[in-house]
């Protein structure tokens, strides 16, 4: 190569001149470093790749350096990643509440009597309403799926709402 070692690895030829020199030896470095569950031959690619978004900023004497740091700070990443979803399992959930068991018992109620005036709507009714309000789906977006124009969807939410309101007391949505 007669580049200088100060310019920078952004052209093609130079950039896959240091891919194929390092792509495996950094492979087999984290491989036998950290082992294969945490998938080195992947974190050795998003080396390369990281490589190739500061190719301005490495210079060809450094893009060793800087593949094997980016690619053992990603692993070393990884494994606190798992450290702490391994603490997660290991936690138990409270099994215990704070809430009085009048609150949990109005709660059920509530819930139950929620239940029984959904499946007592129309199912034009009741599918326009849960899309919106479980799903989060937009009218128009509704509207596309069942067919129909967006005010039918407009209208069905609306008259599952007062059915809702009607019937349970304090019902309110956001």
């Amino acid at each position: 190569m007669s580049k200088d070692l100060n310019d920078n690895i952004c052209e093609d030829k130079i950039f896959e001149h240091i891919y194929n020199k390092y792509a495996q030896d950094l492979y087999s470095f984290l491989h036998y470093k950290y082992g294969e569950q945490h998938n080195p031959k992947d974190k050795a690619q998003d080396a390369f790749m990281k490589l190739w978004d500061n190719c301005k900023n490495v210079t060809l004497s450094k893009a060793k350096s800087f593949l094997f740091t980016v690619a053992s700070n990603m692993m070393l990443n990884e494994i606190k990643h798992q450290k702490v979803i391994l603490k997660y399992h290991q936690e138990k959930p409270q099994d215990y509440t704070n809430e009085s068991p009048e609150f949990i018992l109005e709660k059920e109620q509530f819930l139950q009597r929620y239940q029984k005036v959904l499946e007592s709507l129309s199912e034009e009714q009741r599918v326009a309403f849960l899309l919106n309000k479980v799903e989060g789906k937009k009218h128009s977006e509704i509207a596309e799926l069942l067919g129909v124009t967006q005010k039918v969807v407009e209208y069905r939410i609306y008259s599952a709402f007062n059915t809702l309101k009607k019937e349970l007391e304090g019902f309110k949505i956001k």
